[in-house]
């Protein structure tokens, strides 16, 4: 949680991502609250932005999202108005039909592997794509969120799953600038060596401690052994159907 102090009096406390995104939004709130400058949604986004966001953005704008519920929890501890963010807010989200399209990760992550989460110095993504093949939801929710660094993703698919839905996995990272080859991806061999073993083999193999570990799957067993096998220092979060 993040304290919120200006001119030394304290408005109360949120809770703030620890990216640089979401630190951005709440120094220039706080200044412009603190010099008692006009609040709205100027203070986040420029003329040019804020005409383009009226039409479809590859990705469904989600980093501006995220700037928009932060800025309207700011409000909310502030008591400033924030009529125009919600508006935007339900604009663009009308427009990228995220309503119908988006499934919300972050309402189904749940820390398994202790009840309070503890201190982490880094971030990892272990995702079996063949399980969960959302990638439009991991970009949002995890990737462009938590800004974890594309050597931190480990991947893995078999061979008959990639020869089926490579093409497709590849389309829809390209909206992101990514490709497979982008992360830690690994090509499965038949037979014994699966995608979610190969996720447990890389993450006994990179052994973190004191890091945030995402597990993107619904295979309940792997998700057994992942919590198995996981250093008391990390916290685990696992994906809830």
């Amino acid at each position: 949680m993040e304290k919120i102090i200006i001119n030394k009096k304290y408005f109360g406390s949120i809770d703030l991502p620890s990216t640089d995104a979401a630190r951005r939004v709440f120094v220039s709130v706080t200044k412009a609250y603190a010099a008692r400058k006009p609040m709205n949604i100027h203070l986040l986004f420029s003329p040019g932005k804020l005409k383009a966001l009226q039409y479809y953005q590859v990705g469904g704008a989600w980093q501006e999202l995220l700037d928009l519920e932060l800025y309207i929890e700011l409000g909310k501890v502030l008591r400033f108005d924030t009529v125009d963010a919600e508006k935007l807010k339900n604009s663009i989200e009308l427009t990228n039909d995220i309503a119908h399209n988006h499934f919300n990760i972050t309402k189904r992550l749940t820390l398994c592997n202790k009840k309070v989460k503890s201190i982490s110095k880094a971030v990892y993504i272990f995702w079996d794509i063949e399980n969960f093949s959302n990638i439009g939801s991991v970009f949002t929710d995890l990737i462009e969120k938590y800004e974890v660094p594309d050597h931190h993703i480990y991947m893995a698919a078999n061979p008959d799953s990639l020869y089926l839905f490579k093409d497709e996995w590849e389309a829809n990272l390209y909206d992101y600038g990514k490709s497979l080859k982008s992360f830690q991806f690994t090509k499965c061999d038949h037979g014994k060596n699966v995608a979610d073993t190969v996720l447990l083999e890389n993450f006994l193999a990179l052994a973190p401690s004191h890091a945030d570990i995402y597990l993107m799957t619904f295979d309940r067993e792997l998700k057994e052994r992942f919590e198995s096998a996981c250093d008391p220092s990390n916290n685990l979060y696992i994906l809830e159907k």
